[in-house]
């Protein structure tokens, strides 16, 4: 319990260093909200296992640490991150475990705005707004649903990259989203 104490306490020491200046959106008080965030609703889903707690704790931790949007070479760095892990001593299990869920935020971060807003998960009734201008996107008067912001916003971000590192890293990206987004509507659809 202590070992795991004390990797948290670093863990918040290095999201201050590396992120302590950064814009708001991004800064070390938006990742000890998310930690926050993530705790409580580990313990509304009943989850009580220090172990997995401190992957939970962790993961919400460090998430934007090596994010590509704040790396000079705009390409997503996780080293700093698995260095960190391993110096705490973690298991190969738990070192893994946090970075894939890192690596997943970006579609968590979709549904919780989601979630915030009362957008409906999905609803094949609704469907998505095309050829949005800024002004289109921004009306949230419209009924919207979280499944609809991948086809209205996220799949044409790898076209808006400029750098090659940039458009390498979306691409990336791009797939698991489309990966994501086909397994739901075949659970959905029930053909999963």
């Amino acid at each position: 319990m202590a070992a795991a104490a004390a990797a948290v306490r670093r863990a918040e020491e290095l999201v201050e260093r590396e992120m302590g200046g950064r814009d708001a959106s991004h800064d070390a008080a938006h990742a000890l909200r998310v930690r926050d965030l993530a705790l409580s609703l580990a313990a509304e889903l009943g989850l009580s296992s220090p172990d997995r707690l401190l992957i939970v704790e962790l993961a919400a931790l460090l998430h934007d640490i090596g994010d590509y949007k704040y790396t000079r070479d705009n390409a997503e760095d996780m080293s700093i991150v698995e260095k960190f892990l391993e110096e705490m001593g973690l298991e190969e299990f738990q070192r893994e475990e946090i970075v894939a869920i890192i690596k997943g935020m970006g579609i968590a971060r979709c549904f919780t705005y989601g979630g915030s807003k009362n957008h409906t998960l999905h609803d094949p009734k609704i469907l998505p707004r095309v050829n949005l201008s800024k002004e289109k996107y921004m009306f949230k008067e419209e009924k919207q649903t979280s499944i609809n912001h991948f086809h209205e916003k996220l799949f044409k971000l790898k076209d808006m990259m400029k750098t090659e590192a940039g458009k390498k890293r979306a691409e990336k990206r791009h797939k698991l989203m489309e990966d994501f987004v086909a397994e739901f509507y075949e659970e959905w659809s029930g053909r999963a």
